[in-house]
This record gives structure tokens, sequence and C-alpha cells, in this order.
């Protein structure tokens, strides 16, 4: 097996905006966000993508303690912070784990057993056709109920408060 680079490093945040941003481009377009179900049409550039990620990342690190090698749950609707969350992990040297909001609090819980997280992040709810679901309930059900894992209700949450 060839490797190559092997004492390299690299961080893709970096290389999916800062680059960018750094070569001229940071006005062009790197998000189209459009939302069918609340109407909200918006274009992202890459230095405002950066700029944000950047936010996300100084909150896990200072009001968290998130450092490369920790992992952070991902626990969100399809919403332009959910890139911004991921991002900031990668930005970090954290690990994100992505669950799909639609999971009841058992799965949830299963996937925080087996990652062990250092943070979850959320949103107040999501949206879907006719309704809304609250996402923070099943989450502090998940870590509160059905966790395995030692001092699991102690996990720090960072919530998204939606508009809507």
């Amino acid at each position: 097996m060839q490797r190559w680079f092997p004492d390299g490093t690299t961080n893709l945040a970096y290389n999916c905006l800062d680059r960018h941003v750094k070569d001229g481009y940071g006005d062009r377009v790197c998000f189209y966000e459009d939302s069918v179900y609340t109407g909200k049409k918006r274009t992202w550039t890459y230095k405002e993508v950066m700029e944000q990620s950047g936010r996300v990342a100084t909150i896990m690190k200072e009001q968290f303690g998130i450092k490369p090698g920790d992992t952070v749950v991902v626990y969100m609707p399809m919403i332009i912070e959910s890139a911004f969350v991921m991002l900031a992990c990668t930005r970090i040297g954290a690990i994100h784990s992505v669950v799909f909001g639609g999971f009841s609090p058992k799965e949830l819980a299963n996937r925080i057993d087996n990652c062990k997280p250092k943070l979850v992040c959320t949103s107040g709810f999501g949206i879907e056709p006719n309704k809304h679901i609250a996402y923070t309930p099943i989450v502090e059900e998940a870590l509160t109920q059905h966790c395995e894992l030692e001092g699991a209700a102690q996990i720090p949450r960072l919530i998204k408060q939606r508009e809507e």
C-alpha cells in the first residue's frame, strides 16, 4: 500500500471555505438556502459561511471546551445552521456524528451511547408539512431516560432557536 504525504496535515474546512476567500472568491455563492416550508430563500457566500462556521467553532471551543478528537452529535433539521455546525466541527478537528432528525429518543440515545459526544447540537424544532417537530424534548428524553452512557444527562446542548 502506498501512503501519500504520511506526515501531512490538512483541514477540510480550510479547503472548503478559507482557500476560496483567500484566493479572492469570497463573494461567490457557496450555498443556496431555499426552504419549501418557510419560504425563506437566501444565498450564502464563501466569506459568510466561513464567518458563521468560525463563530460556531469559537463557541464550541470557548463555551463547551470542544477540541480536536472530541465528538459532537448534530441532531438538527435541514437548515443552513446544520452546515455551519458540521463545518465548525471540521475546523476544530472534532468528529461530527449527524443523526437524522426523524429519529426517536431511543434511537438517538443509541447513537449517543455509541459515539460518546462532548456536545449535542440541536434545534428547538423542525418543520414538516403541516406540523412542527420539537427537537429539544427528544434530545432531553434521549439523554435523561434512554442513554446508558454514564453522565449522559450532563452532556451540554447547543440549541439553535429558529425564528419561525
